[in-house]
């Protein structure tokens, strides 16, 4: 289009003199020419790539299978408009419980030593991930140093626990005195699968506080988050994926704890519970449905608070609970 103007534009001036038609035909391609260029030139707008938020099941970041969502207002300068979040459903809670059910046998069969390892790996991809958690904290309203403490203390808590697998069992351990030629010695082990229902603050800390102690022991936790926010959470499991944490060990589902505590408190391959924040009538019932198969409850009412001190949940009070102690009778020699 641009080359047959300046055909026109010649053809007007075709009586000038032969040197001059030359110029004015030079400067015209000349000035098509670059038009072109610019226009091929000029940026694109591309389409950002917003991230997608999704549950943590069996090593795997997925949907809800009922394709339930929360739906949040996003930070202009870092989300779309309106963030979508799976909810997690009842069939969520049953098919994570069965996915830990088949994971805790291999867990608790490692060493706990290689325990140590996964536990400090996990601390090392919190560690390099540090600025995101602690961003994802200020934008549920943190300030920035509050944010920073926040995941200090969380990646603290993670090497904490993992200094502790390789020790437990000379802690808990012992060495009965009974009447009679034998010995007995009590060892712990772990409880098998234990659902977890998370604070909802501290968001970063309170998760990792109720998680690893569960899983220091060799249990397999299923973790209903109940966080108004929990695209932290989400970032954390992402931490999970890369810590050597073999699949399905840990499994996070994000819900109302009205809906998902009770299918969990009456699942029969669930053997413990640890509840934390004060739920009220629902923590009431749910430890009444839990009878029905002799579950081992744990709540911390109190727990919020608990863990914005300096030392966080850590010793042995939030291990123990979620092992069973087993006594072994043996022949003294002569």
């Amino acid at each position: 289009m641009a080359r047959s103007k300046v055909v026109k534009r010649v053809a007007k001036i075709a009586s000038a003199e032969p040197s001059l038609i030359r110029v004015k035909v030079a400067a015209e391609v000349e000035g098509a020419a670059s038009k072109d260029s610019a226009r091929r030139e000029s940026p694109i707008e591309r389409v950002t790539v917003n991230k997608a938020y999704k549950m943590y099941v069996g090593g795997a970041f997925i949907r809800s299978e009922s394709g339930r969502s929360f739906r949040i207002k996003g930070v202009k300068s870092t989300d779309p408009e309106v963030v979508n979040i799976p909810r997690g459903s009842r069939k969520d809670v049953r098919d994570a419980v069965l996915v830990a059910k088949n994971a805790q046998a291999g867990w608790a069969g490692r060493t706990p030593y290689n325990h140590g390892q996964i536990l400090y790996r996990l601390a090392e991809m919190m560690e390099s991930r540090r600025t995101e958690l602690a961003m994802s904290l200020v934008r549920e309203g943190q300030s920035q140093s509050e944010a920073s403490r926040e995941v200090q203390l969380a990646i603290d808590i993670c090497v904490y626990y993992a200094g502790l697998c390789d020790k437990l069992s000379a802690l808990l351990a012992s060495h009965n005195p009974v009447a009679g030629p034998h010995f007995g010695f009590t060892l712990p082990e772990s409880l098998g699968v234990v659902g977890v229902v998370a604070p909802r603050a501290p968001s970063l800390l309170g998760l990792v506080s109720s998680i690893v102690p569960v899983a220091v022991g060799g249990n397999a936790a299923v973790v209903i988050v109940t966080s108004a926010d929990p695209r932290t959470a989400s970032i954390w499991t992402e931490c999970l994926a890369t810590s050597d944490l073999p699949g399905g060990v840990v499994n996070v589902i994000y819900g109302q704890v009205a809906e998902l505590l009770t299918p969990m408190a009456k699942h029969r391959e669930v053997s413990g519970l640890s509840i934390w924040g004060d739920l009220g009538d629902l923590g009431i019932q749910a430890e009444a449905d839990a009878t029905e198969s002799v579950k081992r409850v744990r709540r911390y009412a109190d727990g919020d608070r608990a863990l914005l001190s300096t030392d966080g949940a850590r010793g042995l009070g939030y291990v123990e609970p979620f092992l069973e102690f087993k006594t072994v009778w043996h022949p003294m020699g002569m």
